[in-house]
Parts: structure tokens; C-alpha cells; sequence
């Protein structure tokens, strides 16, 4: 199995590691919601930048308090 890197990514490239199998589209909205119930998640990820509507990839910083809040995909 690989190992995880952390580096950019996009959302929806982001969304169908954690979610393989399913449509990028639907990948990306399992994502968020997930996100969305992650407590203080949205908080942090909106302190590096993070607006849901024009935020196409995640920096490194806001991919780490993604796996930090959800685990490794």
C-alpha cells in the first residue's frame, strides 16, 4: 500500500482518495460534509484561506488538518 504524502491537492483529487469507487463529484460533496462535521475543522481550515466556493485545492497546511481531523485516506 502507498503511503500518504502530504502536499497540495486538489478537492476533488483530495475527495477521491477518502472516497474511491464513487463519482469526483459525489466524492467531493461526502468530503465536505465530513469536513463539516468535523469539530472546529472549518474554523482552522478558514484561518489558512479555505472559502468553500472558490477553494479548488487544498494548500499542504489545510490537507494536514484535513488527516489530522479525519485520518489518513
Amino acid at each position: 500500500m502507498e503511503t500518504f504524502k502530504i502536499h497540495e491537492y486538489g478537492r476533488t483529487e483530495l475527495a477521491q482518495l477518502y472516497c474511491p469507487g464513487i463519482m469526483p463529484e459525489s466524492a467531493w460533496k461526502k468530503l465536505k460534509k465530513w469536513m463539516a462535521h468535523s469539530p472546529g475543522l472549518l474554523t482552522r481550515l478558514h484561518a489558512l484561506g479555505y472559502d468553500h466556493v472558490h477553494t479548488r485545492s487544498f494548500t499542504p497546511a489545510m490537507v494536514r488538518l484535513i488527516v489530522d481531523a479525519l485520518g489518513e485516506p
